[in-house]
């Protein structure tokens, strides 16, 4: 037959979905507004995409402010001796309010919520980086003290605190920032498919 020829006689399945690109168009539509329509569908797939890398860089912070929050309550309870987890630093506190940023987050990646979107960024600079950048500096002194004389006074299960927060800071950062430049990238596509939108 005709497409056993055209085709080389390849499965069904291919020839009847190359025929069927000259067949009936969707009603509603004249194919005009074919490139409007790549582009929305590109804005959403970008937008599902970076929705899925938000949601795992919200739980890598979940798993470290769990972390925090464990030391803390170990710590204050005297569920064990100081001198199996020490005691927390001044940074360490304000980091657990950096739960709240990640919550809108969540929120607001289901609806596509822009203003919540934006405070959780505003708020993961406030209450997630500023803490880090805090804490970085409150430690650095212990941190060179046991660097260059191998001296440590805290210990979190035989390890240096200070050593085993430094590394938490350091991964923290990097969820932090990537965080915050994904949501920016998300919020570019919002816009740019609200633009096309109106465009059209």
């Amino acid at each position: 037959c005709f497409g056993e020829q055209r085709f080389g006689g390849g499965p069904w399945f291919f020839r009847v979905g190359m025929a069927s690109r000259s067949g009936p168009r969707a009603s509603g539509t004249d194919g005009s507004d074919f490139q409007h329509r790549e582009r929305v569908a590109a804005h959403y797939q970008m937008s599902v995409a970076l929705k899925s890398e938000i949601r795992k860089l919200n739980m890598a912070h979940m798993a470290l402010w769990a972390l925090v929050v464990a030391q803390v309550l170990v710590s204050h309870l005297n569920l064990v001796s100081h001198r199996v987890v020490a005691s927390p630093y001044q940074w360490e506190y304000p980091y657990l309010l950096s739960i709240l940023p990640t919550a809108v987050s969540f929120a607001a990646l289901p609806r596509n919520n822009v203003g919540y979107l934006v405070v959780s960024m505003i708020g993961a600079g406030l209450l997630c980086v500023g803490p880090i950048v805090y804490g970085s500096l409150e430690m650095f002194p212990v941190a060179q003290q046991v660097w260059r004389h191998g001296k440590a006074y805290r210990f979190i299960f035989g390890f240096s605190a200070v050593s085993v927060l430094y590394l938490l800071l350091v991964v923290a950062i990097q969820v932090h920032g990537w965080h915050i430049y994904y949501s920016k990238k998300l919020l570019d596509a919002w816009f740019a498919t609200t633009q096309d939108k109106k465009k059209k």
